[in-house]
């Protein structure tokens, strides 16, 4: 039969075709009732693979709604009505939709790239997008983070995934390292001594990577030595804190000093003329 392009003529064809009404009805509830069967068998396969939540219920969601949409346009089609205004419509507003929220749907996509590519999980500490902290939850528009003052941190997804991110826990051990200057009168070997005394006498140093004591350089009012043990990630700050203030104390108990920068000062008079 032929499709009519009027919106007054709607009616008029509907009550001419009183029995293909019910049959418009069956496809379009058929249709719908196949839309959630099959976003069923989509969320299954998520869940198998473990799909985070947030990624699998809107994908799930947008299956659902297309197909369910088809089946309206299919139900239509069949009493004859003209579906490609429907469908020229739905497809402006859509467009008008996606220019009016362009930076939500940046973030969408790049929330669904930080869940399917896991540079960081919840309980990580990272640096991104000019901010630090512990994540608390990843979502489809924004990132949840936590400082160490245990400030909460809203950050939108575009923004992380944009940047460089730092990912302070996504190996199991992490390295310290420390600049520790002594005085140019000091005993060399003595103070490399004190400093591999005070690594050996923490436990939560790590054997294996051996740890590194090494002279690095002949500064203005120091020899510095890098210290660089290593730890697991969890005890990094606790360690780096402990020994700091062990190397202090060894050093002052053993007569190793720490220079702090100088200047010396020479005065000329110039005589007077």
């Amino acid at each position: 039969m032929m499709a009519l392009s009027l919106p007054n003529d709607w009616l008029d064809l509907g009550l001419a075709n009183l029995i293909n009404i019910p049959v418009g009805i069956v496809i379009f509830f058929l249709g719908r009732w196949m839309a959630n069967l099959f976003a069923g068998m989509v969320k299954r396969i998520l869940v198998a693979r473990k799909t985070d939540a947030p990624l699998r219920d809107f994908l799930v969601t947008i299956v659902r709604v297309t197909l369910t949409f088809g089946a309206l346009i299919a139900a239509l089609e069949f009493l004859g009505f003209d579906t490609t205004v429907l469908v020229t419509v739905f497809a402006a507003a859509s467009l008008a939709i996606g220019l009016a929220v362009k930076d939500t749907l940046s973030n969408f996509a790049a929330g669904v790239m930080l869940i399917v590519f896991k540079p960081f999980t919840i309980g990580d500490f990272i640096e991104a997008a000019g901010v630090a902290g512990v994540v608390e939850s990843i979502g489809i528009f924004s990132c949840y983070m936590k400082t160490g003052d245990n400030r909460v941190i809203i950050v939108p997804n575009s923004h992380i995934y944009g940047d460089v991110i730092i990912n302070a826990s996504a190996k199991p051990t992490r390295r310290i390292d420390l600049t520790i200057g002594v005085g140019y009168n000091d005993d060399l070997q003595k103070s490399e001594q004190l400093l591999l005394q005070c690594i050996a006498a923490d436990e939560r140093i790590l054997s294996e990577p051996e740890a590194l004591v090494a002279v690095t350089e002949l500064a203005d009012s120091s020899v510095n030595f890098v210290v660089r043990p290593w730890v697991n990630a969890a005890d990094y700050w606790d360690v780096r804190w402990h020994l700091i203030r062990q190397i202090k104390l060894t050093f002052d108990a053993e007569g190793i000093s720490i220079p702090y920068p100088q200047q010396d000062i020479h005065l000329h008079q110039v005589p007077k003329t």
